[in-house]
């Protein structure tokens, strides 16, 4: 299955210099890693969990729906 990661620095407040946050919108899930790489890695680690604990107790693992990503200035 394929589903769409957005990636965010880790404010400088966060003390976690050069991480970055990764969402998965689909499933409500964020993690973060060392670098946009290491962010997508911990990405995949934490949807192949999700979805092993999904099956585990017998529940669907939906799939990723279209994601469309925007900024706006406010």
């Amino acid at each position: 299955m394929k589903y769409s990661v957005a990636l965010e620095v880790v404010p400088e407040s966060e003390q976690m210099p050069g991480y970055f946050y990764a969402h998965v919108p689909s499933l409500g899930l964020t993690t973060h890693g060392l670098g946009s790489n290491g962010a997508l890695e911990a990405a995949k680690d934490l949807v192949k969990l999700w979805i092993e604990e999904k099956r585990a107790h017998q529940e669907e693992a939906r799939p990723a729906g279209e994601l469309v990503l925007a900024t706006i200035e406010v």
